[in-house]
Formats: C-alpha cells, structure tokens, sequence
C-alpha cells in the first residue's frame, strides 16, 4: 500500500461511502460517545483500548479512525501507523465536522 494522507477529509469519506466503497471504521471515543452518534458501520474500540486490539487490524488495510474533533483519532492513527498499520488514518474534524458537512441528522454534542 502507498503511503496515505493521514488524515482524510468528511467530504472525501462521504463520496467513498456514496460510492459503495467498502471502508473500515473505527470510532475511538468512549462507549457513551458511541451511544450518543456514530456513523454506520463503524467498530468500537476506545482509544485507550486500541494497543490492545492492535492484533485484530489488518496491517495492509486501510482504516480510518474517528473521535469528536479528530484530535484523539489523530493520535490513535499515528499510534497504529508506528504499530505497523500503514493505512491508520483519521477523519479531520471528526465526527462533529461529519454533522456539520454531511449529515446533520446525526447529534452533536
């Protein structure tokens, strides 16, 4: 796999989806987060969980983690990228932005 932009953008993420483009996610906030939103689809592991789970992610797939602002997210795909998980990436903005630019049916908190 070439190397990825680690982060990839609410826009880009929607047009994948659109498409019927398969896309692994990984929401890594906290299990009251998940409750409140989270996008279809999505695996939960809490970020303090994900060097635990590391095992259970392919290292030549891609992922695309995700929080509330994109900040832990952020710090979860570097995490994995120096783990040997070449296609960690984060969703900019999380999944706040995802609500402000695609879908605002889901809540924001």
């Amino acid at each position: 796999m070439s190397e990825l932009p680690i982060e990839i953008t609410v826009v880009e993420l929607a047009e994948r989806r659109k498409s019927g483009e398969a896309v692994r996610l990984l929401d890594v906030r906290e299990l009251w987060e998940f409750e409140q939103a989270h996008l279809e689809g999505a695996d939960h592991i809490p970020m303090a969980q994900v060097p635990m789970h590391r095992e259970t992610l392919a290292a030549d797939a891609e992922i695309i983690c995700y929080c509330h602002t994109g900040r832990r997210s952020l710090m979860a795909a570097q995490w994995l990228r120096r783990a040997g998980v070449a296609g960690a990436r984060s969703l900019a903005g999380g999944i706040e932005q995802w609500a402000v630019e695609i879908d605002p049916t889901v809540p924001r908190y």
